[in-house]
Formats: structure tokens, sequence, C-alpha cells
């Protein structure tokens, strides 16, 4: 199999796969390449439907030369943690950064949580953010506060009294509160307009039947977040160890 960085050449038989509609595990043994590997190119060049080869080998390209420049005028970067690669780490969080943004999270902003989410502390101080994704302290604060308005993020001082920006394990579980309060808005705001349309016509059938969908998915959301609450504070092999069948070792 082969290693190193994807050519230009594999880059565009990547785009015509696409084109064609192949899967991604498709196109990587076409390529004789892991998967994991297509993903990560695909995701953090467009996604599968604005996936440019060309683009993507100058978007590579300039990522390389960033680093170098980092590294030239960092040399003394510390090593990773647990021994992880650090081409690896770079190209997930891109990866993930890119998976947020098409959700409609803005670039900086995923770029912040991406880099709260993959920290083992879960949280870092606005120096200790702009210097691993170098860019000015400004910016840093703009997409904190951003962050902090939306519920995924949290402040709170440490022993040195530096302000950190903190992801902690209820993050997830107040955001799909969130979203099914949201929900609960728009099933109001929908059954509003069947009175001022006059409940047999069709326009009040379709917003009735907007909100009763609404409330189902609302209520849903609500229902399998409490229940799946606890798996936020548990550990992996924990979670393993509740589902795996009695009897089993």
């Amino acid at each position: 199999m082969p290693g190193g960085r994807l050519t230009q050449q594999e880059r565009r038989q990547i785009a015509l796969g696409l084109a064609d509609g192949l899967a991604y595990a498709e196109i990587a043994r076409r390529l004789d390449r892991p998967t994991s590997t297509i993903t990560r190119e695909v995701m953090r060049n467009g996604g599968p439907t604005d996936y440019r080869a060309d683009s993507a080998h100058r978007a590579t390209e300039r990522r390389a030369h960033r680093r170098r420049q980092a590294a030239r005028r960092e040399p003394q970067v510390s090593p990773q943690a647990h021994g992880r690669d650090d081409e690896a780490v770079r190209a997930y969080e891109e990866m993930f950064t890119t998976v947020l943004m098409r959700t409609g999270m803005p670039k900086m902003m995923s770029r912040v949580l991406v880099c709260l989410y993959t920290t083992d502390a879960g949280s870092l101080t606005a120096s200790e953010l702009a210097r691993h994704l170098q860019v000015s302290p400004a910016s840093i604060s703009k997409a904190v506060a951003f962050l902090e308005g939306q519920g995924l993020v949290r402040r709170e001082r440490d022993d040195r009294r530096r302000e950190r920006y903190v992801v902690d394990d209820d993050i997830w579980y107040q955001a799909m509160i969130a979203d099914a309060r949201g929900t609960a808005d728009l099933a109001e705001a929908a059954r509003q307009g069947v009175g001022v349309l006059g409940p047999s016509t069709p326009a009040a059938t379709r917003l009735e039947n907007i909100a009763r969908f609404v409330d189902f998915i609302g209520e849903s959301i609500s229902r399998a977040a409490e229940q799946a609450r606890e798996i936020l504070h548990t550990k992996p092999e924990t979670n393993a160890a509740k589902t795996r069948p009695t009897g089993t070792t």
C-alpha cells in the first residue's frame, strides 16, 4: 500500500470517482489507499459535492507551506501527547472543522471548538488557542463570544487567575435540549398560522402537519437526551460493559 501524501493524479481520480457516485471505500480500493485517507481528503476540501482536484492539491501545498513556516518560527514545538502522530492529528482537526462548517458554523468558530474538543484537558486559554491556530487574540475573542452565546463553551478562572475556555461533558446535552426548545417554537409558530389561514384550508393543513411533525421530533430529542445523558459522564469501557450480554467475558 503506498504511503505519503496524495499526488495530484490521485486527487483527480478521487474527483472522477465522486462524479461517478462511487463510495469512499471503492475509491480507496482503486487507489490502494485507506478509506480514512480518502474521507479526510474529501471532507477537508469541500466535501463530496464541491471537491475539486486541483483546488485540493493547491490547498494541501499551502497547508504544508504554513506548517513549514510555523516550524521555523517555533523550533521547540512540544511533541503530541500519548505519542500521537502530529500530521494525523492536524488532518483530523481539519476534517472535523469542515464537518462543523457544513452545519452552518463559521470557520473560525469551528476551528476553536475543534481545538477545545481535541485537547485532553478540555480547556485552553486565549493565548494557547491563538498559538495553536496561529491567529490573533482578537479572532479568538470573537469566536469564543459566538460559541459562548450558543452555549457551546463556558469560561472559568484557573489557579493563576487566567481565563480559560471550557467544553465540559454537558455541552452536547445542553445543545440537544436547546434544539428541542427550537422545534417547540417552530411548532407554535406553525399552529398560529392555522388560525390565521383558516382551519379547513390546504395551507392550514400543511402548517398543522408541520407542527405535529416537529412536536414529535422535539419530544423525541428531549427524551433521548435525558436517557443518554449519563453516557457523557462515563468512560467508553464502562459503556461497553453495560451493553455486554450476560455471561460474556
